[in-house]
């Protein structure tokens, strides 16, 4: 066995570990400032649409003014939050239509926490709330992310060209959804 083969069995090991010691829960107020610590870490902002140094009281404002179209997951390793996801259903002609953002701690990346976060909120999008498209922005270099969406069935709409101001750039955002079967038209098919 080489050194690489052994560093990398060590890693593997490690990220099994990692995953294996979450739990996934709703959001509580309580939770702002771990929520806030998260959002602000630099690989974290960088993937997201975050503006840096959100405050705890712009957190609590955020989680306040949710309702019941709104569900917000976090991810607690060792009483430490290190992902967070959302999904929020439309009103009106959108009612079949939901929306999700998400992120992982820096340290959590590529363990497939991204992958149980998205897994959870799509069971509450199909068994729940029967929402037909579920659609996200991600920005267009986040190759890891784009790979785990068409993982889970979204697929590329288009590309946002110029859509966020991120380091002092302008970058491109990738435009994808995932749709559920189409609900029955509440006919028989005996008539």
């Amino acid at each position: 066995m080489t050194t690489n083969e052994t560093n990398d069995d060590a890693s593997d090991i490690a990220n099994e570990w990692l995953v294996s010691d979450i739990l996934i829960r709703a959001v509580e107020p309580e939770d702002a400032p771990g929520v806030t610590a998260l959002m602000n870490l630099p690989g974290y902002r960088w993937g997201t649409m975050r503006l840096p140094y959100q405050s705890v009281s712009t957190t609590r404002q955020k989680m306040s003014t949710s309702g019941p179209n709104f569900v917000c997951l976090v991810a607690i390793s060792k009483d430490e939050i290190v992902g967070m996801a959302s999904l929020t259903r439309f009103e009106g002609r959108r009612s079949h239509v939901g929306a999700v953002g998400m992120g992982v701690h820096d340290a959590y990346v590529g363990n497939g926490l991204g992958s149980r976060l998205l897994t959870s909120l799509l069971e509450v999008a199909d068994d729940w709330w029967a929402l037909r498209r579920i659609e996200l922005t991600v920005n267009a270099d986040n190759a890891r992310a784009i790979s785990l969406y068409e993982h889970m069935g979204f697929e590329r709409e288009g590309v946002l060209r110029d859509y966020a101001l991120r380091g002092g750039e302008f970058i491109d955002a990738v435009s994808m959804a995932r749709f559920a079967n189409k609900p029955r038209a509440g006919k028989s098919s005996e008539t």
